[in-house]
């Protein structure tokens, strides 16, 4: 198991890496805090991520919500291959578009 890592690169991009699975996400918040950030729209850079399972689509689908709420686009980058499957049959790869 692979413990997902958000590491912030610049005001609104982030890194996620790791696993984005039910045993490695817990309760791991994207926001600890109320962002600060000018910017309108977060990029996540999804490319070293290593593997994923509908809780981590499900993580992501409330991290969404989370920014959303507060005003903030979320849109992901790199996404891997197993992610899109997840977000297909979901039917939610539009909230990311």
């Amino acid at each position: 198991m692979s413990k997902i890592s958000i590491t912030q690169l610049e005001d609104n991009q982030f890194r996620v890496s790791g696993e984005l699975t039910r045993n490695s996400i817990g309760h791991e918040r994207l926001l600890n805090a109320k962002p600060e950030s000018k910017h309108k729209t977060w990029y996540f850079d999804l490319s070293d991520v290593s593997r994923v399972d509908t809780a981590g689509l499900a993580w992501l689908i409330h991290s969404f919500a989370e920014l959303n709420q507060q005003g903030i686009r979320l849109e992901l980058q790199n996404t891997p291959e197993q992610l899109q499957k997840l977000m297909q049959l979901g039917q939610v790869t539009n909230l990311f578009e």
